[in-house]
């Protein structure tokens, strides 16, 4: 009878200690969804100050609007900058020649 009741508390603490472990990683999965999911710029706003000088502002906010949705980011001021946004940078067009404005 000892045995049974003891199988069946180290039973029951084993069930308790899964549950909180399984807890545990949920919330911290919950922590780590929500530090990955990145905050989404206004490209219409960004590119249109990007492109404000352009001698050809259609073509050029067309083409920075597509680079700024697949980096999520526009480099400030109206030419060069780069660096501050390495994957609209390296976007290049078929013919090799850079995509972004």
């Amino acid at each position: 009878m000892y045995v049974a009741l003891s199988f069946i508390i180290n039973l029951i603490n084993f069930y308790v200690l899964l549950l909180y472990k399984n807890k545990k990683l949920q919330a911290i999965g919950d922590v780590a969804e929500g530090s990955l999911k990145k905050k989404s710029i206004d490209c219409g706003g960004s590119c249109a100050a990007r492109c404000r000088l352009s001698s050809r502002p259609r073509l050029c906010k067309r083409a920075c609007g597509t680079c700024c949705q697949r980096c999520n980011c526009v480099p400030p001021g109206t030419a060069g900058n780069l660096e501050v946004c390495p994957c609209y940078a390296n976007m290049t067009t078929h013919g090799g020649r850079r995509k972004c404005p």
